[in-house]
């Protein structure tokens, strides 16, 4: 090993360099995020780095749109976002977050966080991105969750 490599494995394994992904060999190694909006240390474990992502979200919803593969519980934490913004009638704000949940779902290496979800979202890849949002609207609508994220709407 170069001299070069073991100081890169050094600043990584004391959290010196910030993560944008998790660890290779983890059930998620393909989500990445971009460590701009993410200001993760690289010596964080996976279930804190996720939940750090997953409070982001929460908090400042459009930073989905820097996470590529987001994980099933990362898209939880979009879909509460989603129906809290239905919940108070922010509609445009709650399409512009499905539009985000749709992007994401191009890759074919997301883990679907609500079966039925892909199947909603390609069902509609020929239309126009405003029909695509009302269903995926719709869909999270009308799915009876076990963690009670999407209310029905009215």
């Amino acid at each position: 090993m170069t001299l070069i490599a073991l100081l890169r494995r050094a600043s990584r394994a004391l959290g010196f360099d910030t993560a944008d992904s998790f660890p290779p060999g983890h059930p998620h190694a393909r989500t990445r995020w971009n460590a701009a909006y993410f200001d993760i240390a690289s010596d964080v474990k996976p279930d804190e780095i996720e939940r750090r992502l997953c409070d982001a979200i929460a908090n400042t919803p459009l930073v989905f749109a820097h996470i590529t593969n987001p994980t099933p519980r990362m898209q939880r934490a979009l879909f509460g976002v989603i129906e809290q913004r239905l919940r108070h009638r922010h509609q445009r704000e709650a399409a512009l977050l499905a539009a985000l949940l749709i992007n994401a779902y191009r890759s074919r290496d997301i883990v679907e966080a609500m079966p039925g979800m892909r199947a909603a979202i390609e069902a509609t890849a020929n239309e126009e991105p405003g029909v695509r949002i009302e269903a995926v609207l719709d869909f999270l609508g009308s799915v009876q969750s076990p963690f009670d994220v999407i209310e029905m709407r009215q």
